[in-house]
C-alpha cells in the first residue's frame, strides 16, 4: 500500500514539474460574458498562511511580495473544484484560466502552480521550491496572485491552485 502511494506521489510530482504551466500571450479571449471580474472570495485561514508563505520567500530573496487578486483566487477555486470532481490532478484548461485573467485583468503573464496531497501550507511550498518549474513561477516576475485550496470530501487530501499575474 506505500509502495503504491509513493509511486503515485512521484508520478504526480513528475507530471507537475514537467506541466508547470506559463502563459505570456495578449491575445484576446473568445470566452463569453461569463468573464466578468469576480470581487469577492472568501479566504481560508491556509489559503492566507499559503499566500503569506510565498510572500515571505519572496521578499527573503529581495522580490516584491505579490497583491491578492479575488478575481484570480476564484479562478483558481474553478480549477481546484474541477480537478476534486474529475479526481485528477492537472493544468487542464490553463490557456482558458489564463486568457480570462489576461482579458479581465489586463494581466501581460499568466503562470499556475497546483499541488495535491499536502497536509499543510509549508508542505506545498517546500515542494513546489523544490520544483524547478514551480520555484520559477513563485520567484517570477509577478505583481499579483490568487490561490484556492480545498479537501476532498471524499478522502480530506487537499488541492491547491496558485496563480501568479503580471499586471
Amino acid at each position: 500500500m506505500k509502495l503504491n502511494l509513493l509511486r503515485t506521489l512521484l508520478l504526480v510530482s513528475v507530471v507537475c514539474i514537467l506541466n508547470s504551466c506559463s502563459s505570456d500571450s495578449a491575445t484576446s479571449s473568445t470566452s463569453d460574458t461569463s468573464s466578468l471580474k469576480v470581487a469577492e472570495y472568501s479566504y481560508t485561514a491556509t489559503e492566507l498562511q499559503t499566500m503569506d508563505l510565498i510572500n515571505n520567500h519572496r521578499i527573503s530573496m529581495g522580490l516584491n511580495p505579490l497583491e491578492k487578486i479575488n478575481h484570480m483566487s476564484y479562478k483558481s477555486e474553478e480549477h481546484v473544484n474541477y480537478m476534486i470532481t474529475n479526481n485528477v490532478v492537472n493544468h487542464n484548461d490553463f490557456v482558458a484560466r489564463s486568457e480570462n485573467i489576461i482579458k479581465v485583468l489586463g494581466a501581460k503573464t499568466v503562470s499556475e502552480n497546483i499541488a495535491y496531497n499536502y497536509s499543510t501550507p509549508q508542505a506545498a511550498l517546500n515542494a513546489w521550491l523544490a520544483s524547478t518549474g514551480h520555484k520559477e513561477n513563485i520567484e517570477g516576475n509577478f505583481t499579483h496572485f490568487g490561490i484556492s485550496i480545498r479537501a476532498n470530501p471524499t478522502n480530506g487530501r487537499k488541492y491547491y491552485t496558485n496563480i501568479f499575474a503580471k499586471i
